[in-house]
């Protein structure tokens, strides 16, 4: 048995299922990073806030610690998995989302679609497997246009920056696995019933969130719009590294986050504590994270 095998042994499952009207909707947790925070993490902020910001979370000195969570949606037509963090391809303390859907009830062949909301590592690595099958045999693959636009450009992956070499390499392995499976949708479209693509730009230039509803309720994925929104959701003007246009990305999470705090929109973030469900309510310049209350629905 390797060491990752034993770590995922130790590890409690970790799904928690809710609803959306007549959608069940289940968290998925595929495990937690923590690693040293780079200087300047936080574009435009002094440092000694960027450190009390994160000493108010309880993480240690220049230390940064990410979750993440991606969401699946059962209709009653399919199951779909929105994200699918790193599955095989990620360090031993990540890819549990695997076992966390069987612990839900659910195998990979169930998946019927996966909607990408963006092409950072931790969406897309768990696609495909350590030798490049699909992961999920029998999903289509949902993208956004100005996603795949950017991405699979060889123009703009020649003219990027350094930093962003690995992202593009990346997107041409796992997508040239599965070439045969992936649709492109726009913003706007309803990618599946019940759920419009909208867009989300600045994290990365084609990054989606998903508007899901069923009779009158309603659940909005925010992927990545803030990186753990119990910093910045309070602080929505600061600019992490992990953002390609800072500023597009500043105007996608006021946005966002205005509008569901003035609608009462129950919204899932992926990095988020775990189950990363929850609202926003404004809070001076900013805005409060308020976790979901977890009960028994289904």
């Amino acid at each position: 048995m390797t060491t990752q095998d034993s770590d995922k042994l130790r590890t409690p499952s970790a799904f928690y299922r809710s609803r959306v009207g007549a959608f069940n909707v289940i968290a998925l947790h595929d495990g937690t990073v923590s690693r040293e925070r780079a200087p300047g993490f936080i574009r435009n902020a002094p440092p000694e806030d960027v450190e009390e910001a994160f000493a108010q979370l309880g993480i240690a000195p220049g230390q940064l610690t990410l979750t993440f969570s991606a969401l699946a949606v059962e209709t009653p037509d399919q199951l779909a998995l929105i994200d699918t963090g790193f599955g095989e391809n990620g360090g031993p303390t990540t890819g549990h989302l695997k076992d966390n859907l069987a612990a839900a009830g659910y195998s990979p062949a169930d998946v019927g679609t996966v909607l990408v909301s963006h092409f950072h590592t931790d969406h897309i690595s768990g696609l495909v497997t350590k030798d490049d099958k699909p992961a999920f045999p029998n999903a289509t693959i949902m993208v956004a246009r100005p996603e795949w636009d950017y991405w699979m450009n060889d123009a703009t992956m020649e003219a990027a920056a350094a930093g962003l070499q690995p992202t593009f390499k990346l997107c041409r392995r796992v997508f040239g696995s599965l070439k045969d499976r992936i649709q492109v949708f726009d913003w706007g479209d309803t990618v599946m019933p019940g759920i419009t693509a909208m867009p989300a730009a600045g994290h990365t230039p084609g990054q989606t969130a998903f508007d899901i509803r069923s009779g009158s309720e309603r659940l909005l994925f925010v992927a990545d719009i803030t990186n753990n929104p119990l910093v910045f959701a309070r602080r929505p003007g600061w600019q992490p590294a992990f953002d390609i246009d800072p500023d597009e990305a500043v105007r996608t999470r006021r946005k966002l986050l205005s509008e569901a705090a003035d609608q009462k929109t129950r919204l899932f973030f992926f990095h988020a504590p775990f189950p990363g469900l929850g609202f926003v309510a404004r809070e001076g310049e900013g805005f409060a994270y308020i976790p979901q209350i977890w009960s028994r629905e289904t």
